[in-house]
């Protein structure tokens, strides 16, 4: 039931991006960042996760294409058997730039389907029950790839004219590890961004003095 309602967000989110998307597309490397901050999975203490985006322009003029990668992983140990988790994920998000007056404050909101590659390993120690009988260690792993869908709110603001902060928070819904993340992070400009391109400096005052005609 899970997997058919992230099918169907992702189709009606998808529906809903495309129905202008493709009538004035500006896609091209604009600006490549990394980002960090708290994650929150499910059935799993928080943890720090760190991730890594790319601005790849317009789908349309308020649509951009910005797909993201993650990693996060948490480790447990008591008695000492241990536990770890972690997840690689990729996401296609398009996300929808917000209108404002302000020139240092771009909020966006979107999302979209993400891959996640989740890896769970346990292991025990041997352990000696005494009269000769000892249970040896045991270690076992699985690896299982998700479909999920992302969904993200934050926002850019310019910190030079080649950075910008991006602050966003974001929910991730797939099977069994569904997680919160709030990151903060850094993008560097790669010379396509329109921002760059319309900050030029202004040209210099002519020094050239007129004189004026003697009557």
């Amino acid at each position: 039931m899970q997997k058919r309602i992230v099918g169907w967000m992702v189709l009606v989110f998808c529906l809903g991006v495309s129905q202008n998307a493709w009538a004035k597309t500006d896609l091209g490397w604009r600006s490549i960042g990394v980002n960090a901050g708290f994650v929150d999975p499910s059935n799993v203490d928080g943890t720090v996760g760190f991730g890594a985006f790319a601005n790849l322009g317009n789908l349309s003029p308020d649509v951009r294409l910005q797909p993201n990668v993650g990693y996060w992983s948490k480790s447990q140990e008591a008695f000492g058997a241990k536990a770890s988790i972690s997840d690689i994920s990729f996401s296609p998000r398009a996300l929808y730039m917000f209108h404002n007056n302000s020139a240092k404050f771009h909020p966006y909101a979107g999302g979209g389907p993400g891959l996640h590659m989740v890896k769970a390993k346990v292991s025990t120690p041997a352990q000696d029950m005494g009269g000769g009988v000892i249970i040896p260690a045991m270690e076992a792993s699985d690896t299982s790839t998700k479909l999920g869908l992302d969904l993200v709110g934050g926002f850019t603001m310019p910190l030079s004219q080649k950075n910008d902060l991006c602050v966003d928070l974001g929910y991730t819904a797939v099977s069994d590890v569904a997680q919160f993340s709030m990151k903060a992070g850094v993008s560097f400009d790669l010379g396509g961004s329109p921002r760059a391109e319309s900050v030029k400096p202004s040209p210099k005052p002519s020094t050239h003095k007129t004189t004026k005609a003697r009557h």
